[in-house]
């Protein structure tokens, strides 16, 4: 049998066709945490300084390879879900835009805020930190998720971008 196509003419037999398609679907994981830690993000706490932030996520400092990690919060602040981006080597990690907005648009985050520790324990933010976070707040203006802030921690301190003026 011959069918007329968006490519012209094309012969045919009667044998179905199997056509194959990607779905994606978003896929939600919840981790259960057994410690005794009382305070870790509690259902429902807010973020309001930089230092709160620090405070929970100092325990970064114990680890070896740079890890940044994503906080996505709701309209009020709290967190709904935290994405480990990328996990670096000593002194750096690859963080692209794209990979940060991917998880905040599934989670439906209204605003993230971003967490690095530097292994080294000096919370000064290299070039390639200032860089990235210019990237990811003009990437989340045009996506309608504000970035919050930038905190980078460090051996007992911490600096943060909005309150060093650089968000």
């Amino acid at each position: 049998m011959t069918i007329e196509t968006l490519f012209g003419k094309e012969e045919v037999t009667n044998k179905p066709r199997t056509i194959k398609f990607r779905q994606i679907k978003a896929v939600y994981e919840t981790l259960t945490v057994k410690e005794e830690i009382t305070n870790y993000l509690k259902t429902g706490n807010r973020f309001t300084s930089p230092s709160q932030v620090f405070e929970t996520f100092r325990f970064l400092m114990h680890e070896t390879k740079e890890q940044f990690i994503t906080l996505h919060l709701d309209g009020k602040n709290r967190i709904i879900c935290m994405d480990l981006v990328s996990i670096g080597s000593l002194n750096q990690s690859i963080v692209h835009p794209r990979e940060v907005f991917k998880t905040a648009c599934i989670s439906n985050a209204a605003a993230i805020i971003c967490v690095h520790q530097h292994p080294t324990g000096d919370p000064t933010p290299s070039s390639e930190d200032i860089s990235i976070t210019r990237r990811l707040k003009e990437a989340g203006e045009i996506m309608g998720i504000k970035v919050l802030d930038h905190i980078i921690v460090g051996d007992g301190e911490y600096l943060s971008f909005v309150e060093r003026g650089l968000l």
